[in-house]
């Protein structure tokens, strides 16, 4: 029950932290805040996810898919922020 509850915290909390990159996003549309945003929308529905399923696993690799493409993601943004300066 603990678990659940957290895991519900966790994904509350991404989901804030989505809508708020979000917000400055819309200000600035710096795609770096769209990347955030995206890393932490994809880690509000992987948690979602893993409160949902009946059986739920941390180590599954499915887990760790989602959460590598969200990163991958937000890996990009920053090499992309970074390369284009110096060019």
């Amino acid at each position: 029950m603990v678990e659940g509850f957290l895991l519900g915290v966790i994904g509350t909390a991404s989901l804030a932290a989505a809508l708020f990159f979000l917000k400055f996003w819309k200000q600035t549309h710096d795609r770096l805040f769209l990347a955030f945003a995206t890393f932490f929308a994809i880690e509000a529905i992987n948690r979602v996810v893993l409160l949902r399923v009946e059986h739920s696993n941390e180590g599954s690799p499915w887990i760790y898919l989602f959460r590598l493409l969200g990163l991958l993601v937000l890996l990009a943004a920053i090499l992309e922020k970074n390369y284009k300066r110096s060019a």
